[in-house]
């Protein structure tokens, strides 16, 4: 890798699905060289909804976050955040009574230093799901929701695709937010069940309108290599041919591992600095003013 990635704003820890202790990934972000460590623990405040922290646990990772921040401040600098979900209409059957909205006035009691906006789930008035699933899950709800049911092969896959975007760009009008979390996150199961085709003409168009609001949102676009580190895509969040697009519109794009263990901290970081440089991009943009010049 031509320009090493010290930072990392996109960090998992037990407190939500990660697997490893907040503690342990600030030990290995040290080991492996990083000045940078950004925690983004998964919420949807003040409700939990699957992987998303607890309500209750909120309080004990602010402190702990914190404490980490004092202790290890001569040897990384240590910043606190999360990664909000938007959820545009109330749970089904659930205990969230209106929609989710990534901000920093929900968050502001906790006094974040930064929000990473998220969209993992697809609403319809037929339901929900995560896009960010297993196949079988996946496929199966999109059939459930945007098909004939047990006939795959119906799926509209251009109008779930095409409801995704149209869901981030209404987070992006809605909130508040530092990071835009991987932005065609929609294409994680779709190298297996094939739903659409990113050649085709009107992804180009869905991509292409989405980057435009996302310009006028003056939000930091992560490349991310999480599906790269879990095994799921061979390919950044976003693609290169979405990342070009961004950086005809001067979006600052940053790179984040979606590291949910020690190990995956800088997972892929020298593809993700291919796909930033192939798409014209010459430095990286993070929370606090962090500029990393690429070459």
């Amino acid at each position: 890798m031509s320009t090493p990635i010290e930072a990392n704003f996109h960090t998992h820890t037990t407190f939500c699905d990660g697997h490893n202790s907040a503690e342990e990934m600030v030990v290995s972000a040290i080991n492996k060289g990083f000045t940078t460590l950004g925690f983004s623990a998964h919420s949807i405040w003040p409700c939990a909804k699957s992987w998303h922290m607890k309500p209750e646990n909120y309080k004990a990772y602010v402190e702990e976050i914190n404490r980490l921040k004092i202790k290890y401040q001569d040897k990384i600098t240590i910043y606190l955040g999360f990664e909000a979900d938007y959820f545009p209409t109330k749970f089904i059957n659930d205990e969230l009574s209106k929609p989710s909205v990534p901000d920093k006035a929900t968050y502001g009691q906790f006094n974040p230093d930064f929000i990473i906006g998220s969209v993992h789930y697809l609403t319809t008035s037929k339901g929900y799901f995560s896009v960010d699933n297993t196949t079988d899950k996946v496929k199966a709800n999109l059939i459930n929701l945007y098909g004939d049911l047990n006939n795959f092969d119906s799926v509209n896959g251009k109008k779930a695709v095409c409801d995704y975007f149209d869901a981030q760009i209404q987070m992006l009008k809605k909130s508040d937010i530092d990071i835009l979390g991987h932005p065609d996150l929609i294409r994680i199961r779709n190298s297996e069940l094939h739903f659409f085709d990113e050649a085709e003409g009107w992804y180009k168009k869905e991509i292409a309108k989405f980057a435009k609001e996302i310009a006028k949102s003056k939000v930091i676009v992560e490349i991310n290599t999480g599906g790269i580190a879990r095994g799921n895509m061979k390919d950044t969040y976003p693609s290169l041919e979405f990342l070009s697009i961004l950086n005809t519109l001067n979006v600052p794009v940053c790179i984040n591992s979606d590291a949910h263990t020690t190990d995956t901290l800088d997972a892929a970081f020298d593809y993700a600095v291919k796909q930033a440089l192939d798409a014209g991009y010459k430095e990286l943009t993070y929370p606090k003013g962090i500029k990393i010049q690429l070459r």
